[in-house]
């Protein structure tokens, strides 16, 4: 099947650049290594405002690679060939938004207990923000994925996605860090299935523009 086949590429690439797997996980961890230290030794303070630091963390470390998700297909005419095969831009997007997600969400999952315990996040709220990372991250992965889309081609695209990506991605900022319910949770995946589901178009209409 040409889609997982495409995502399987798509992750033997970000292999062979161990950067873009350990870079977002080193900033993630560095993230809750150094906010205590500015903020103070606050406990309270700390457990308190944790999941929207660790959220934040989470969106910037989405952005790290966003250079690499389609300026090098593009300026190397990886899309062009498969414009040229019969292969629709759509299937191609959506087959790097997973790779994104599981290159970065994966180990950010993985390192979140160290990042939580650096933070203070108590162990009874751990596992209500993984399990909102793992539902939220996909969303954060299409953000990156279609702020790339819009920017490739573009002299300082990387600075430039950033800068699209970070207010769209504050619905998804405020539903995730607010699950303590049921509503907020149920708000978060919904967004994260939409923008899972538009992206690989929006995406694909950007890169025809940027194509002709």
């Amino acid at each position: 099947m040409i889609f997982l086949t495409l995502v399987r590429r798509d992750l033997a690439l970000a292999l062979r650049r161990p950067g873009t797997l350990v870079l977002p996980v080193l900033f993630f961890v560095l993230v809750g290594a150094l906010f205590p230290f500015a903020v103070g030794p606050d406990a309270r303070l700390l457990a308190r405002i944790a999941p929207g630091v660790v959220w934040v963390a989470a969106l910037l470390a989405s952005l790290l690679p966003v250079e690499t998700l389609v300026e090098p297909d593009r300026a190397d005419g990886t899309l062009d060939q498969i414009v040229t095969r019969g292969i629709a831009l759509e299937v191609w997007a959506a087959a790097r938004l997973i790779a994104h997600w599981l290159g970065f969400a994966g180990p950010l999952l993985l390192a979140l207990p160290v990042a939580g315990i650096l933070l203070g996040v108590p162990f009874a709220v751990m596992g209500q923000l993984a399990l909102a990372l793992l539902l939220g991250t996909p969303a954060l992965a299409a953000l990156a994925l279609l702020a790339a889309s819009l920017t490739t081609g573009l002299r300082g695209g990387g600075a430039l996605a950033g800068l699209i990506a970070l207010p769209l991605a504050l619905p998804v900022l405020i539903f995730g860090v607010g699950v303590g319910g049921d509503g907020a949770l149920k708000l978060l995946t919904a967004s994260s299935l939409v923008l899972v589901a538009l992206t690989p178009f929006a995406a694909a209409a950007a890169l025809k523009s940027a194509l002709e």
